[in-house]
């Protein structure tokens, strides 16, 4: 990994680990190492066609009732056509979601020492700035915060551990409760997928859970910069918040981009890489990625749920007979995150290098 010598001036590298800090004065044009035309793909645009929506899931009617039958068969539909789903009625405490915000957009209102104390330190993947793997990388337009948040002996202890203590809380809660909706939602999965629910619970419970906390700024020339790269997720799922009202992620279906226009209050959740491999290829994770507004901020968190740090990432044995072979290799997930975090974020690269080459 590059360490922070690429530039000789340390405060103008710094400012680029900072979208924010860069945009305290006017710019007279975009510095190059956020132009990103090679993968700029137009979405589609409601002026264009009709955008698409994607499914929406209900969490009531998913656990529960007369009609939990039919909202299973959404879900499964839901992952195998789309990969992504809008989730409603989730039952995450709408005033812990309220206080997550605040206290999230006060975070990224600290002055910019404040902010650099949880900077990633060389040779780590975790902490506030940009994850820079070569000199020649582009970056995103938007300033992350990443970390491991379970199992909790895992957590960095100048961190998570740090943070101010009301935004410390509140994250607890908030985790708290998304871990046992993931829990839920995987169990859900499980069903549908024919997958031994024991296997997930073993697989998942307690498992790796990774954070990603992120600011986009506005943007004076959106279509020249990217939000954050065109990526599928490493996950078994993604559970995300968009926290204002400012739209960006866009997901790509049948070679096209599509936004994602948020439901209020709802989460979307997507399908990542492990689960695709778990599933052995029934479900799909799907590339996506983020753009930026020209005049709003936008606000982000992202919890990505992994198998345990001790297991092994490969289709499920419930599903692997002589009629479905196995299409993905198996491999420790210690080795699985080595090798995912070894590159920059491209496509859908993480998935092919798990496949059985025949």
């Amino acid at each position: 990994m590059a360490s922070y010598h690429l530039l000789e001036n340390h405060e103008s590298f710094d400012s680029l680990l900072c979208v924010q800090q860069l945009m305290k004065n006017p710019l007279a044009s975009i510095p190059q190492r956020y132009i990103r035309l090679d993968d700029q793909d137009p979405p589609i645009t409601q002026n264009e066609t009709l955008s698409p929506e994607i499914p929406t899931i209900d969490m009531k009617q998913l656990v529960s009732g007369e009609a939990m039958e039919l909202e299973l068969e959404k879900l499964h539909l839901a992952c195998k056509d789309w990969g992504f789903f809008q989730l409603v009625n989730h039952g995450v405490s709408a005033l812990v979601l309220e206080k997550l915000k605040d206290e999230l957009q006060e975070f990224f209102k600290l002055p910019l020492e404040e902010k650099f104390k949880y900077k990633i330190r060389p040779g780590d993947v975790e902490g506030y700035g940009a994850l820079i793997l070569s000199e020649d990388q582009k970056l995103d337009w938007g300033d992350r915060f990443y970390m491991v948040t379970n199992p909790l002996h895992t957590r960095k202890p100048h961190l998570f551990p740090e943070l101010p203590s009301s935004l410390r809380t509140i994250l607890g809660s908030y985790i708290l409760e998304l871990q046992n909706l993931a829990m839920i939602l995987l169990g859900s999965l499980a069903k549908v997928m024919k997958i031994d629910k024991k296997e997930i619970q073993d697989t998942f419970e307690n498992g790796m859970q990774t954070m990603r906390i992120t600011n986009y700024p506005p943007c004076p020339q959106p279509e020249l910069v990217m939000g954050i790269t065109a990526h599928s997720d490493a996950s078994g799922i993604t559970i995300l918040n968009q926290l204002n009202e400012v739209n960006g992620l866009q997901l790509k279906k049948d070679g096209l981009w599509i936004p994602v226009n948020f439901i209020s209050d709802a989460l979307v959740v997507n399908i990542g890489d492990i689960l695709e491999i778990m599933s052995n290829g029934i479900y799909k994770s799907v590339e996506h990625r983020a753009v930026v507004n020209s005049e709003k901020e936008r606000l982000s968190v992202a919890l990505f749920f992994n198998p345990k740090f001790e297991s092994e990432v490969g289709p499920s044995i419930s599903l692997i007979n002589p009629q479905n072979p196995p299409l993905f290799k198996r491999i420790g997930m210690e080795n699985y995150v080595k090798q995912f975090f070894s590159r920059k974020l491209d496509g859908k690269s993480n998935i092919e290098f798990m496949k059985i080459r025949s």
